[in-house]
């Protein structure tokens, strides 16, 4: 991967971090936070998809739906952890 392509992908994660973060209402854990957890979530969506074999899409907003559905399972998880 070009460092341009890890840019992008790093931006978009962070992205789906903050927009997962606002559709959890409650489940989110500040800004930075839900931006490492987008950029982990871009790639457990893209590997969760992949298992599936479902595509969204290419470009930016296929990987932005993605990283977004995967941030907010991992957010899910994540407060199911937190909440025992």
């Amino acid at each position: 991967m070009e460092a341009n392509g890890l840019i992008v992908s790093l931006i978009i994660g962070a992205l789906a971090g903050w927009l997962a973060g606002n559709i959890m209402k409650g489940k989110g854990f500040g800004i930075l936070v839900n931006m490492v957890v987008g950029i982990i979530g871009a790639f457990l969506g893209g590997y969760l998809f992949g298992l599936a074999g479902i595509s969204i899409g290419s470009g930016i907003i296929g990987a932005l739906i993605t990283s977004t559905i995967g941030a907010i399972v991992l957010l899910f998880v994540v407060g199911l952890v937190k909440k025992n």
